[in-house]
This record gives structure tokens, C-alpha cells and sequence, in this order.
């Protein structure tokens, strides 16, 4: 048990964990920030547009207020992730085009050149030298 806490305590205290908290924090203040601009800007707009109240759309299933599907709120609950969901995609696509510009582009290795023909007097001694094998084995 002594081992499991002191790998936990060594996987905590990394940067990286302290990192992804700040990451956490931050993205729950933007989670605010999207639900009020979906509830205060943009909910509005398409009322006026749509003449809808999202957030007034419900079913009350036996008509005493029990029992109710509020499926606007729903609605402007898809909009929100809709909304985050683009821009984290913005972000990560942004932060990749950074990487990308601040790798430097590796020299592509020039193809090898093919061997050198042999020339004309390379062949013949090589014929020469063939012809004098083949006639010393006859011989002896």
C-alpha cells in the first residue's frame, strides 16, 4: 500500500498533472462563459428570428407541473457543447499549425547514385581474365 501512495503522489505532483488542473479551471470558466452567451445572445436572437423560447419549450406530461420534459433547455444545452466543440477544435488545430512551424524541416536525402558503368577496358580485362581462368583449368 506504502508503494501505491508514493506512485500517486509521484504521479500528482508532475507537471503535467498540475497542468491539466489549471486546464480543468480554466475550461469551467469558459463552460460558464459559453452558457451565458448561448442564454443571454444567442437564445434570444433565434427567438426573435425563429419566434421560439427555447427555454420555455417544455411538456408537462399530466398538466400539474409534476411531471415536466423541459426539452428547450436540452436544445440549449446541444447549442453550448456545439459551441465548445468548435472552438476546442479552433484551438487544438491552432496549437498543431504552431508545432508544425516551430519544427524545421528535416533535408530529404538525396537518392543514392546509381553504380558507374564499367568502361570498355574494365569489361575486356574482365574477359581476359575470365578466358585465362577457363584455358589454365583446361590445361591442367
Amino acid at each position: 500500500m506504502k508503494k501505491f501512495w508514493e506512485e500517486f503522489k509521484s504521479f500528482a505532483l508532475k507537471g503535467n498533472m498540475m497542468d491539466m488542473a489549471i486546464g480543468v479551471i480554466i475550461g469551467g470558466a469558459f463552460s460558464t462563459l459559453v452558457t451565458s452567451l448561448t442564454d443571454n445572445l444567442i437564445s434570444p436572437i433565434l427567438g426573435i428570428l425563429g419566434k421560439v423560447n427555447f427555454d420555455a419549450m417544455m411538456w408537462d406530461v399530466f398538466g400539474d407541473g409534476k411531471l415536466v420534459f423541459k426539452y428547450g433547455a436540452f436544445i440549449t444545452s446541444v447549442i453550448n457543447f456545439l459551441i465548445m466543440a468548435l472552438v476546442l477544435f479552433l484551438i487544438v488545430k491552432g496549437m498543431n499549425k504552431l508545432m508544425d512551424l516551430g519544427k524545421h524541416k528535416e533535408e530529404t536525402p538525396a537518392e543514392p547514385e546509381a553504380p558507374a558503368a564499367p568502361t570498355q577496358e574494365e569489361l575486356l580485362a574482365d574477359i581476359l581474365a575470365e578466358l585465362k581462368k577457363q584455358n589454365g583449368e583446361k590445361t591442367a
